[in-house]
């Protein structure tokens, strides 16, 4: 029997990638799957791609910027109007905007910061209401490992993962009272579009530091988020941050 059938799914950056994944693992599981990006063309795209294995009664595709609050609301009332529910949110909605310290222009910063964890602020706050009004819920954000162990050349993204493990801890402590449990996914390298845009030395490099010897799929990083949002499998799992890199860092 599918492990979410009856629930509700919202996730933020669910037209590609990890997101889109996200978005798959949780309809094979017969949930109820939201998800927003931040352009009609990417959205579509999504959504014509799961409504050819899914019911597209149970996807439903928004247009949103999670770092302005109205989206934020407009996404959640949105969701509640069609399911009438949410039972988890995925926080996965992210950007990079890598350079060097010095060189890095202060709007690249802010973006980053306004979107990788502002984001996740604003939609935890809009969500947060309506779980600890049904008592039950559960939250995942997506860290990385660089939020763990920085990266050279890139500051700001690192500040913003490193900034959503401090929220999750702080957000689990806060909403445990409620049964709303919060985590966090750190994921390592993963085979995504713009890891293949690496030029090969790096990638090879990268490889040679991981145990595992292989790059994550993006399937890896959805099954740990199956298994977090599970109140069955991780019912008595709060306030941590799952760690999948296949060993990279420890």
């Amino acid at each position: 029997m599918p492990f979410f059938t009856g629930q509700t799914v919202l996730i933020t950056g669910g037209a590609r990638g990890i997101g889109l994944a996200l978005c798959e693992a949780f309809l094979k599981e017969d949930a109820n799957v939201a998800f927003c990006a931040t352009s009609d063309e990417s959205i579509n795209r999504a959504k014509e791609y799961l409504s050819k294995s899914y019911k597209e009664n149970k996807i439903l595709a928004i247009k949103a910027d999670v770092s302005k609050q109205e989206d934020c609301a407009a996404l959640v009332n949105k969701t509640l109007e069609t399911f009438k529910q949410i039972d988890v949110l995925i926080n996965n909605a992210g950007i990079t905007r890598d350079n060097l310290l010095i060189r890095m222009k202060e709007e690249d910063f802010d973006k980053v910061i306004d979107i990788n964890l502002k984001g996740a602020f604003l939609m935890l706050k809009e969500v947060s209401r309506i779980m600890m009004k049904a008592r039950k819920g559960a939250i995942i954000n997506m860290s990385s490992i660089v939020g763990q162990s920085g990266n050279a050349g890139q500051i700001n993204y690192s500040a913003s993962k490193a900034g959503l493990i401090g929220l999750t801890k702080s957000a689990a402590k806060e909403l445990a009272s409620r049964n709303i449990r919060v985590n966090a996914i750190a994921p390592g390298f993963v085979k995504t579009e713009m890891t293949a845009s690496l030029p090969q030395e790096i990638q090879e490099g990268a490889l040679k530091m991981i145990p595992l010897n292989r790059f994550a799929e993006v399937q890896d990083i959805a099954q740990a988020a199956l298994f977090l949002a599970d109140a069955n499998r991780a019912g008595y799992i709060t306030g941590q941050v799952l760690a999948v890199n296949g060993g990279l860092y420890i």
